[in-house]
């Protein structure tokens, strides 16, 4: 599994889930925080986790729900990249 390929599975899921083919216009730069610039809500998040544990078989610490690991594309990306790396 690529970063691209986790990227692209995040926007494909915003697209079906909330923007309807304009996620990645509106998300502008993969840096851009998702909460400052109404990409998602917290019930949004919250759905956006579910989602990356089923799709990607993980399990996502709780205590590790933040803005730092999850406000951005290029933030979840990291994560969960580097979570698969560690945990297989």
């Amino acid at each position: 599994m690529s970063t691209l390929d986790v990227r692209q599975n995040v926007i494909d899921w915003l697209d079906d889930n909330y923007h309807f083919g304009e996620a990645e216009s509106l998300i502008k730069t993969d840096d851009a925080s998702f909460l400052d610039h109404g990409i998602l809500d917290s019930l949004g998040f919250v759905q956006l986790v579910l989602h990356l544990e089923k799709t990607f078989d993980m399990r996502i610490d709780r205590a590790q729900l933040s803005r730092a690991n999850f406000d951005s594309l290029a933030k979840i990306v990291a994560y969960v990249t580097s979570h698969k790396e560690r945990h297989g």
